[in-house]
């Protein structure tokens, strides 16, 4: 088992905590992080996208000259694809894109990133992040005392005061236990796990 420092808000080591390998040492299966964070990506995607057909152009349906005579090719209708204004072949319609790959690979995938964090030196166990009041100054302060800029900070549930207080700073943001996922833990440089959320993260992918 990875043997990880605890540390307080002014980066002092007070203790050390054991981490289980089934968690924070698996194989490297970067394909299982790839689905899952694509789905996720789908699934944020509107599908409103819409194209009229031929039936839903708004013209009439006379013939727009006589079938012979003209010199031009026959038309019948000026809703044609082919006529400039037309409808269009095959375009897009509303569709939901969104994918829900199986409970398992979800855990793999996030159990994968949680190990590539360890292993990059990137995960830092917190003791506690107790903040006097939500204010977003007060929030960089400890994150900056931390030598940390882009990082995710997890809580083991609801925490008012952590989560107002880091929503304007663009390159952080607090997850509870329940949310963790795999694109927001790759979108940000550095993992913040508060010592009280590893219980949660072990009960979730533990299952």
């Amino acid at each position: 088992m990875p043997i990880v420092d605890v540390v307080n808000l002014k980066n002092e080591t007070v203790g050390q905590i054991e981490l289980p390998d089934l968690i924070y040492n698996v194989e490297m299966r970067p394909h299982l992080v790839h689905e899952v964070v694509t789905a996720q990506l789908n699934s944020r995607r509107a599908g409103t996208a819409c194209t009229k057909t031929r039936a839903e152009v708004a013209f009439s349906n006379r013939k727009p000259y006589r079938q012979k005579g003209t010199g031009r090719a026959r038309a019948g209708t000026r809703r044609s694809p082919v006529w400039r204004h037309g409808g269009i072949i095959f375009g897009p319609k509303p569709r939901d894109f969104s994918s829900r790959p199986p409970a398992q690979v979800r855990r793999a995938a996030l159990k994968v990133v949680l190990t590539s964090k360890l292993a990059e030196k990137q995960l830092v166990i917190l003791d506690s992040f107790d903040l006097a009041e939500a204010k977003t100054k007060h929030f960089a302060q400890s994150l900056k005392g931390l030598g940390l800029q882009k990082a995710i900070v997890v809580t083991p549930a609801e925490n008012e005061k952590l989560e107002r207080s880091s929503r304007n700073i663009p390159d952080c943001k607090v997850l509870r236990v329940a949310g963790l996922n795999c694109y927001d833990l790759l979108k940000h440089t550095h993992l913040v796990i508060l010592k009280d959320s590893l219980a949660g993260i072990e009960e979730r992918l533990m299952k």
